[in-house]
């Protein structure tokens, strides 16, 4: 079995992709989200998503590479009132 790591999709982007967790391949994200369907992609690349690997939260221009075992939550804007 190949060690993947995995993209944790909360909210909105959860009904986007119809799954909470992906298993993915380790490497750069941006190569990682060239192989999702182009709306996956288009919604995960949002720049009001915020990033958090392995429980912190990223800069909003960091270069990301996924290692085996790694965990990156996408986290969407909410709204309330």
């Amino acid at each position: 079995m190949v060690a993947q790591a995995r993209l944790i999709l909360l909210g909105r982007l959860e009904d986007v992709a119809g799954t909470a967790e992906l298993a993915v391949a380790p490497g750069l994200l941006d190569a990682i989200l060239a192989e999702l369907p182009a709306d996956w992609a288009l919604a995960l690349r949002d720049p009001r998503v915020r990033l958090a690997l392995n429980g912190n939260l990223l800069a909003p221009d960091a270069t990301i590479t996924l290692i085996a075992g790694d965990e990156l939550a996408f986290l969407p804007p909410v709204s309330g009132g």
